[in-house]
């Protein structure tokens, strides 16, 4: 009995941990976003892209070294390839938003990613929701286009960039369950990162040779080179610790606090930028939480339950 209660109280322990550690996680990302925001007035977000790439590949090199043990399985594989080049979609798109766009407002539309996602677990994964979960994702898109449409006037069809990014991350997470089922998450995530600097360079040196013109680092005031650093050691802490936190605790359980992001974001856009979103992005913003929340509600449910055969009451 004794060793019962010390090995429980030892998991509601690492659950804790996990969860603080994925807290702490969501008010990095901001950050690294505010940064590369900034970087925007001095290179395209193409660039920008670019150099965050390469850092957080030259960060990850070492890290990897470190957590070796914990690389299993091939590192470079086709599902590597592909969540790189989603990844780099995710990123530019994003980035590019950010620089024009506040970016608490390009998030909340970004967060339409896990209803995209429950759309697509049926024909790629199998998972098909029910009707619950079905009107769920009806909603929160509802809650986008409130975001959307008062933006779009404002920014234009920037504003859909974020809902671009929103997809092909919620392709990413589809790629990366069927990839890890068979090597580890950091082999994985190495091998994404290694694909998608050497992919972004080679881009990059495409355009060059091509004629197109490139502030390059040296158009990057004093603290340019550092904000690089910072941006791409942001990232790979982050993902660290988001690795770190689902290993702790189950992913049903961590998903909500994916939404910390949003509150982070609001607050670094306007202690950095003075950004203030609309009445109206709020309320988006709003619909789209409960929303995703519900969703996340109706999946721990189902797992408590252990009824995975039963869809039509989720």
């Amino acid at each position: 009995m004794a060793f019962e209660a010390s090995r429980q109280q030892s998991t509601d322990t690492d659950k804790r941990i996990g969860m603080a550690v994925m807290c702490l996680a969501m008010v990095f990302l901001p950050l690294g976003d505010a940064i590369s925001k900034s970087l925007t007035a001095h290179a395209t977000p193409f660039e920008v892209t670019v150099w965050r790439s390469v850092v957080q590949a030259v960060f990850l090199l070492p890290c990897a070294l470190v957590l070796r043990r914990h690389l299993k399985g091939s590192v470079l594989s086709l599902g590597s390839f592909l969540s790189a080049c989603l990844i780099l979609v995710v990123t530019l798109s994003l980035i590019t938003a950010f620089a024009t766009m506040p970016i608490a407002t390009a998030i909340a539309i970004f967060f339409v990613e896990p209803l995209l996602l429950t759309l697509l677990a049926g024909p790629f994964l199998g998972e098909v929701p029910g009707w619950r979960r079905y009107a769920a994702v009806g909603v929160g898109l509802i809650g986008a286009l409130v975001v959307i449409r008062p933006n779009f006037v404002t920014f234009g069809p920037v504003v859909l960039l974020p809902l671009l990014a929103a997809l092909a991350y919620a392709l990413n997470m589809i790629v990366m369950r069927k990839s890890t089922r068979t090597r580890s998450a950091l082999s994985f995530q190495f091998g994404a990162t290694l694909f998608a600097a050497g992919l972004a360079l080679l881009a990059h040196q495409a355009m060059m040779w091509t004629g197109q013109e490139m502030s390059g680092l040296a158009a990057l005031p004093d603290w340019g080179p550092w904000a690089l650093v910072g941006a791409g050691a942001l990232a790979m802490v982050t993902f660290l610790m988001i690795t770190f936190a689902f290993s702790k605790v189950e992913a049903s359980l961590l998903a909500p606090f994916q939404y910390l992001e949003i509150v982070g974001a609001t607050a670094v856009g306007y202690l950095v930028f003075s950004e203030i979103p609309d009445g109206m992005t709020f309320l988006g913003t709003a619909i789209i939480l409960a929303s995703g929340i519900y969703v996340f509600h109706r999946e721990r449910l189902r797992d408590v339950e252990g009824t995975p055969g039963r869809t039509g009451d989720r």
